[in-house]
């Protein structure tokens, strides 16, 4: 069983055939149209489509006014493009702890990370659940600091009634295949900042501002669009969305419902003033088991897992360049080594639920077996 399978079917065909009848294949009417709707269903004054969800943060941090040399406070745990877009911008990623609950960035870790160079704090919200973000809009504003959400993971997610991609200065999206909604390769930038917006819209295609006969290049800017092509496909995502969300909720309250009868393991919670899309269904091993072996051993028994995300000050660059250790880290360094994902995707039953808990239980029974023998 694999972990992840996009929901696809003869509406994106039809829409990438549509756009290909036209001739007109880069950023043009459709990446508007996918703009359009983004921004309506987060609630957001603007949404600007990018070729990826890195390029997206990257775009935000220099829009936001992040420069060479600034500091940008992130969770450390998190897949490395977040760190990767701060660096690429030429500022320095400042790595701060989790919430072992919830995996987001835990906000009474921030007002210990501020210096005179930050310049920005980016929360994650790891897995499709918002962070703590009243907290961490409530430092950031002692400070004047602008927020920028690493949404990649929650389009449709919401934080006491407020749609991530709403909840600070800037929101970036992503739609990557194993993402809540897919364009190929693709991301959002969603904010309601009028100043913000003005210098994405800018910076996002080579730093140019269209007159009535040709551009005007205003700026050293980027490549950073969608295409017609991509956003076609989220168009169509798009009409999909509430089938794919009520679908991967009910698949994670399944879970929820077989995996309380397996010792060993912790399941992942949903604080009452936040909805979670689960783009990934992401549980806690006891400290007992070997994650890695656990992954192998189900592999052998054809399902699919993977660790949850990634610990950054673990991973070579980071490590030889910041030098933390772990006991700076201990939650992000704890969920790297024993946080299991499991299949979640549209198109699963509850006896492909079932399938994956009954091996996950014998999995871990075999393992204290072999501890205690």
């Amino acid at each position: 069983m694999r972990l992840n399978v996009p929901l696809l079917g003869e509406a994106e065909l039809e829409a990438v055939g549509s756009v290909l009848a036209t001739g007109f294949l880069t950023q043009g009417p459709r990446a508007q149209e996918f703009e359009s709707l983004v921004a309506q269903l987060v609630g957001t004054g603007h949404a600007y489509a990018t070729s990826s969800a890195t390029t997206g943060i990257h775009l935000a941090l220099h829009a936001c006014g992040v420069e060479p040399g600034d500091e940008v406070i992130i969770p450390d745990y998190s897949f490395p493009a977040t760190a990767n877009a701060v660096i690429q911008q030429g500022a320095v990623p400042v790595f701060v702890d989790i919430d072992p609950a919830t995996f987001n960035m835990d906000p009474t870790k921030l007002e210990a990370a501020i210096t005179e160079r930050t310049a920005a704090i980016m929360p994650v919200h790891a897995f499709g659940l918002p962070a703590d973000m009243n907290e961490i809009n409530a430092v950031a504003a002692a400070h004047g600091l602008p927020v920028i959400e690493d949404a990649a993971c929650a389009l449709a997610a919401t934080y006491r009634g407020v749609a991530a991609g709403a909840l600070g200065t800037a929101g970036v999206f992503s739609f990557h295949p194993r993402k809540i909604i897919t364009t190929g390769e693709g991301g959002m930038i969603t904010t309601s900042d009028a100043g913000v917006a003005e210098r994405i819209a800018v910076l996002r295609t080579h730093g140019a501002v269209r007159g009535d006969t040709y551009m005007s290049f205003v700026d050293a800017g980027y490549n950073y669009r969608l295409s017609d092509i991509n956003a076609a496909i989220g168009i169509a995502q798009m009409e999909r969305l509430d089938h794919i969300l009520e679908r991967r909720r009910s698949l994670a309250a399944a879970y929820d419902d077989r995996l309380a009868e397996v010792d060993g393991l912790t399941t992942p919670i949903v604080p009452d003033d936040r909805t979670h899309t689960f783009q990934s269904y992401v549980l806690m091993l006891d400290d007992a088991f070997d994650r890695d072996d656990v992954i192998h051993t189900l592999k052998a028994r054809d399902i699919e897992t993977t660790l949850g995300t990634y610990s950054m000050h673990l991973q070579p660059y980071f490590r030889d360049r910041f030098a933390i250790a772990d006991e700076a880290l201990p939650a992000s360094t704890r969920a790297h080594r024993q946080a299991l994902t499991v299949p979640l995707y549209p198109q699963m039953t509850e006896s492909d639920v079932d399938s994956v808990v009954d091996a996950l239980r014998i999995t871990l029974a075999e393992s204290r077996s072999v501890r205690a023998g």
